[in-house]
């Protein structure tokens, strides 16, 4: 009988079918304009319509009320898992004052999930005028997502989106819980009910997909108005919280202290095993680093325990340059030196155990013609960090065969077969999206489909990828496009060239919201506040989706592990049935320019990859 009903537990996850308005609809010239989804609520009014879309729908303000009917909003998730849901209001005559709150969330065996675990964003619009490629239009956009006021108003026969993000605690027990909005105002007295699966399986803190994206604490400050530390400090933290929330990683988490090194020469005594000639240069000229690690050793402790970060980039100076600690490239003085500071930093960060986080990210991009100056400054670091992983925002090119072992290609140039030849060799790869590729690939612009970067991360799994790069989370302004003042994102939600031959005044567009997952508070939006704003960013959802795809990433290889584990209690054909899980289905992703547009495979697919899990967690090893 146990065989008997897991064979069937994994044939019906197999076998759920595709709706037929999916497949069969005709597409829409812009997905903002796509009504062919939503849920009416069972709770409208002849006042009030709500009615609720999936997280990864991209509500138009304009577009009309859905046909199906439901009682309740649901949502599934693990347990350490965070996933949204958009219920919109949509009144026949304007309405002021409005106040939603949620209730707790309870099973019938009593658990509990507190309410406030349960958030309430205002999902903000914002006036593209330029497209950033053919998947977008001119209109109102959502992207932003303040938080929800405790009064609100509503505009006549507008669609208001309000972005409900759901947390559950680690320890909390598996099942079903019930629970429930209440909207409240001008007459209006509404429960709307919320109903919640929770998996019987924990993500863990640290994510695996690693991941490494820009940030810049100088914007942070000057949009902020933060001049003292202490203000400075507080108000990182609270953008670090977001990375955290999302499950992302900066580039340099610890941006304001970095080791202190001092150059000493060396007694004599110290240089018995070296030759007679590197002996004097080495008691003569100081050619060896002294760190004093401890300032950033406390704060990378601390980053890193608090908000569980799975990668750092950790520059490197001097690299392919002309003169190190005043020696000509190519002395023995350089060498000594340059090596010297290289065995000093790979001792130290293995030490402590960072070595496997610490990558080296010395040249962006290259052309063609830099390759042998960059093959010089990878071989210099082999000698030196020789533990140390050298990754390269470039494809795999002959030429550059043997320089990096993090090879980071643009998604749009990504070889499979080329990539799998240098994981033959030992190396891994991570892929990165920026200003392109554009339509039809999928990208991280305001105006694209809502499912793009969680797409992303099931390409990712897909392929083998094990990191995902952007180039910047704030770049909320540009001093060529806005020489004389800060741009304020939320008027103008345009990102705009900055060097690459572009002039003062220039207005270059990369596209809507390129660098850009995060925004500055409102009431900092034109980066002059009249006093400091002592707040976190508004996180966008384009930045909650990304966190969904790299928490469906995790489903993967938790499902991974445990057929690995269980493998033995399982017969051939329920193997089978079981690794066909971890393949990524055509209708939800067959390649970067190929996957849906509509949530819903996705959404099925990541439901039987949880349901999976937990069965097979139910399963004894033998």
């Amino acid at each position: 009988m146990k065989r008997i009903s897991l064979l069937s537990f994994v044939l019906c996850l197999l076998s759920v079918p595709c709706p037929l308005s999916a497949a069969a609809r005709e597409p829409a010239p812009s997905i903002l304009l796509d009504e062919s989804y939503g849920v009416l609520l069972e709770s409208s009014s002849d006042t009030l319509a709500l009615w609720w879309a999936s997280s990864g729908w991209k509500v138009s303000r304009e577009r009309g009320l859905p046909e199906e009917k439901a009682g309740s909003i649901s949502l599934e998730l693990a347990r350490n898992e965070w996933e949204a849901t958009q219920l919109v209001l949509r009144p026949h005559k304007a309405m002021s004052g409005l106040h939603l709150s949620t209730t707790d969330l309870q099973s019938a065996s009593g658990a509990r999930i507190p309410a406030d675990c349960i958030e309430l964003l205002r999902v903000r619009y914002l006036a593209v005028e330029k497209a950033s490629d053919g998947f977008g239009c001119e209109g109102f956009w959502p992207d932003p997502l303040p938080p929800l006021e405790n009064s609100f108003d509503l505009e006549a026969e507008i669609n208001q989106p309000i972005w409900i993000r759901v947390y559950v605690p680690g320890g909390s027990e598996a099942g079903k819980y019930e629970g429930a909005l209440l909207l409240e105002g001008e007459g209006t007295s509404v429960r709307i009910p919320l109903q919640l699966r929770v998996y019987g399986f924990t993500l863990p803190d640290r994510s695996s997909c690693t991941s490494a994206f820009g940030f810049s604490p100088a914007w942070v400050y000057q949009y902020h108005g933060l001049d003292k530390q202490e203000d400075r400090k507080a108000v990182l933290d609270l953008y670090w919280e977001s990375f955290r929330k999302h499950r992302i990683s900066p580039y340099t988490p610890a941006p304001e202290v970095a080791p202190e090194v001092n150059w000493v020469p060396l007694e004599r005594d110290a240089c018995q095993h070296v030759s007679d000639e590197d002996a004097q240069l080495l008691t003569e000229h100081p050619l060896t680093p002294v760190f004093d690690w401890s300032a950033w050793d406390q704060e990378m402790d601390r980053v890193f325990k608090t908000f569980h970060f799975n990668s750092f980039r950790f520059g490197v100076p001097g690299i392919a340059a002309e003169s190190y600690q005043g020696f000509p490239e190519g002395s023995r003085g350089y060498d000594l030196a340059f090596n010297a500071w290289g065995a000093a930093v790979e001792s130290h960060l293995r030490e402590t155990g960072r070595l496997n986080d610490a990558y080296i990210y010395w040249v962006d991009e290259p052309t063609e013609n830099d390759y042998p100056q960059v093959m010089k400054g990878f071989n210099q670091l082999k000698k030196a960090l020789p533990g140390m992983r050298r990754m390269l925002t470039e494809q795999v090119e002959p030429e550059l065969a043997g320089g990096p072992d993090i090879w980071c290609p643009l998604l749009s140039l990504y070889n499979h077969e080329r990539a799998e030849e240098r994981r033959a060799a030992g190396d891994s790869f991570w892929w990165y999206i920026c200003t392109g590729p554009k339509q039809p690939f999928l990208g991280l612009f305001i105006d694209h489909p809502g499912t793009d970067l969680r797409a992303w991360l099931w390409l990712t799994w897909k392929y083998g990828i094990e990191g995902i790069l952007i180039w910047h989370t704030n770049w909320w302004t540009s001093n060529t496009a806005y020489p004389d003042q800060m741009q304020n994102p939320y008027k103008d939600p345009m990102s705009w060239q900055t060097g690459y031959g572009a002039k003062t005044g220039d207005k270059k567009p990369w596209g809507n919201g390129d660098g850009r997952f995060l925004y500055p508070p409102e009431r900092a939006a034109d980066g002059q506040p009249e006093q400091p704003v002592l707040e976190g960013p508004v996180d966008s959802i384009r930045w909650e989706l990304l966190r969904d795809g790299v928490e469906d990433y995790e489903y993967f290889v938790i499902l991974r592990r445990l057929l690995a584990q269980k493998s033995d209690n399982l017969d051939e054909k329920e193997r089978q049935l079981f690794n066909e899980l971890l393949l990524v289905p055509e209708k939800v992703a067959s390649g970067p320019k190929e996957y849906t547009k509509d949530p819903a495979p996705l959404e099925r697919q990541r439901h039987r990859l949880g349901r999976a899990i937990e069965r097979l967690q139910a399963l004894e090893s033998k």
